[in-house]
């Protein structure tokens, strides 16, 4: 597995690129945002550890940037930012975690191997299922309890968003930048309709609901009778 660290403070880089190289990875430092983003997008890595406060290019902008071009790489913020607000725009931003300086290396490691285990598991996986509702990521089939359900593109896509993050509760931005990709404007319900249109069609004539609103946060797709 390789990973990649953007990290400005010699002190910490070395720490962190000498801690997982001891762990079996191979581990590569930058030391600027720009050099970060080259890297992340040529370098072919399986995990980016980035901070924010960077020189260059900060990490917020460096991660918009991946995204935009398309590169899923699994991130993790590390950053001496600990507001909520701050760890919900890096998690908003797409980022898959978010630790805070200072840190214990046990805890980093282990957040990485979650992260690095998870990667590979949905790398892995042709179809995705919670409950009796079941998506076939090769023929770009849904099915409901053996029937079949018949989704455009954007439903498809962001059913696939829901089912893979099953019981996480999705805000409307993280909704807008991932199956949209656009910046969300909390004048247009775009979203909200797009959430009611797929839940008509997976959630109306069945008795189990699985499509949840939860007020003033956004939408969540679990079991509500089994495990999330």
């Amino acid at each position: 597995m390789k990973i990649l660290i953007v990290e400005d403070e010699a002190h910490t880089g070395e720490y962190l690129r000498q801690g997982l190289r001891e762990a079996g990875y191979f581990v590569e430092l930058a030391r600027n945002g720009v050099d970060g983003l080259h890297e992340a997008t040529e370098g072919g890595y399986d995990l980016l550890i980035l901070d924010v406060m960077l020189p260059g290019i900060d990490g917020w902008s460096l991660l918009q940037s991946l995204r935009r071009k398309n590169q899923r790489v699994p991130v993790l913020f590390l950053t001496a930012r600990d507001s909520v607000e701050d760890r919900v725009k890096g998690l908003e931003l797409g980022a898959d975690d978010y630790l805070v300086k200072p840190f214990s290396f046990s805890e980093l490691l282990a957040r990485v191997k979650s992260i690095l285990r998870r990667g590979a598991a949905v790398q892995d996986a042709t179809s995705l299922q919670v409950a009796d509702l079941h998506l076939d990521l090769v023929r770009r089939r849904v099915m409901r309890k053996g029937q079949r359900v018949d989704l455009t593109a954007k439903e498809f896509g962001l059913l696939e968003l829901f089912m893979r993050r099953r019981g996480e509760v999705l805000p409307r931005t993280l909704i807008a930048s991932k199956v949209w990709d656009i910046n969300f404007d909390s004048d247009s319900n775009v979203i909200d309709v797009a959430v009611r249109r797929l839940r008509a069609k997976i959630d109306d004539g069945f008795d189990l609901k699985l499509l949840q609103t939860v007020r003033g946060m956004g939408y969540v797709l679990e079991d509500p009778h089994g495990e999330a």
